[in-house]
């Protein structure tokens, strides 16, 4: 008796549930499905966001190698190929890249210390003659205001400095974090390339077993990526580089001499690994160069200079070869370079790009259950999926 009526009890309480499901709008019911998904997957990147914050000090050396490490797995594989020992491979590409970086910096050092002192000499003047210009002028801006105004642009440019270099994930203020980040990153990058694919398939064993297919090869889908674009950066910094650097060489010859040519590129090619605005904002330096030593004509140049680089690398560098390589929208890249600065400064900026091309593929590939067929992707494998 009691089980009938906890029956009649059960078969009631299901009939009002599924004539309150009946009562809600599809569309609603549709949209409901999505908010909770949506916002699982927010509350997981916002956990997963604070833990790389407070591992900032592990996680940005370990990106920095990471970056370093596709750059350099095809040389030692090239060595290898050709019968060299692992290890001999590995060391003479590490000692090797050590002292490419060693000669750039000491020839920057070398150049910016001979072009210094006539760099500060000649930006005094140049800072005297355009106040007595203000003054003099129809603007007729004393001394007074002009300190103001410049007092306000300084107080300005420390607030955004302080945003941009500090950010969320800072390097490190001290000499000891520097050096520790520095000390992470070659200890990571030789790991790497000693044993890397064992440290991948370590991390692919912590997944369960029927999702194993799917991680290894959107992860092999990812590196192939990471390494094509990283190679295709360097092309287009060495392209901005030459651009700017040729640019200023050739202006010098027309007037006088252009100082610190090679400082100025070596800038560039570095700050073109941050897409869009990098090369950009370091050939600034170039214009600021020749400002203060050729005169307004030749800054006005220069200018053309920077830009005309910058319109090439955009209009064609970027979609015919950085676009075929990563398969990210010029739009992606713009937000996602400014997301990445507004977050985390200078390493956000510089990390952005490829972190969004690597899990654009990683994710396509898994969606598209192209490791059901082919585990082991390459090249043309991954460019196929992602279009």
């Amino acid at each position: 008796m009691n089980f009938g009526r906890a029956r009649k009890s059960a078969l009631a309480g299901d009939e009002r549930k599924r004539d309150i499901e009946s009562s809600i709008p599809p569309g609603v019911e549709l949209a409901g499905a999505w908010a909770w998904r949506i916002l699982a997957i927010v509350g997981v990147m916002v956990v997963f966001g604070l833990l790389i914050i407070q591992l900032r000090e592990i996680v940005i050396p370990f990106m920095i190698s990471v970056l370093i490490a596709a750059l350099l797995v095809p040389f030692v594989d090239l060595l290898v190929r050709h019968r060299w020992p692992k290890g001999l491979a590995v060391a003479v590409t590490m000692i090797g890249t050590l002292a490419i970086v060693s000669g750039l910096i000491y020839l920057v050092v070398w150049q910016i210390r001979g072009g210094f002192p006539d760099l500060q000499t000649r930006s005094v003047a140049a800072y005297e003659q355009f106040r007595e210009f203000l003054r003099t002028s129809s603007l007729q801006i004393d001394d007074t205001q002009f300190d103001a105004y410049v007092q306000q642009g300084i107080k300005a440019l420390q607030s955004d400095s302080d945003a941009l270099l500090s950010g969320a994930l800072t390097v490190g203020s001290t000499a000891g974090h520097v050096l520790t980040g520095m000390l992470l990153v070659l200890f990571s990058t030789l790991f790497i390339l000693i044993d890397g694919r064992g440290i991948w398939r370590w991390i692919v064993r912590l997944f369960p077993r029927k999702a194993r297919p799917a991680v290894d090869g959107s992860g092999r889908a990812g590196w192939l990526t990471l390494t094509t674009f990283v190679k295709v950066q360097i092309f287009v910094a060495l392209v901005d580089a030459v651009g700017i650097g040729l640019g200023a060489w050739i202006l010098g010859l027309f007037f006088g001499g252009f100082p610190l040519v090679i400082p100025i590129a070596i800038a560039v090619f570095l700050g073109s690994f941050i897409p869009v605005v990098g090369a950009v904002a370091t050939g600034a330096i170039a214009i600021f160069v020749a400002l203060v030593f050729l005169g307004p004509v030749p800054a006005l140049i220069m200018l053309g200079i920077v830009l005309l680089v910058q319109q090439v690398e955009g209009h064609i560098l970027q979609p015919l070869v950085m676009g075929t390589a990563v398969k990210v929208h010029p739009l992606a890249v713009v937000f996602a370079v400014a997301g990445g600065s507004f977050l985390a400064g200078i390493p956000g900026a510089l990390f952005a790009v490829p972190v969004v091309a690597v899990v654009n593929v990683m994710v396509n590939y898994v969606a598209s259950g192209a490791w059901r067929v082919n585990p082991r992707p390459q090249v043309k494998d991954v460019v196929s999926t992602n279009e």
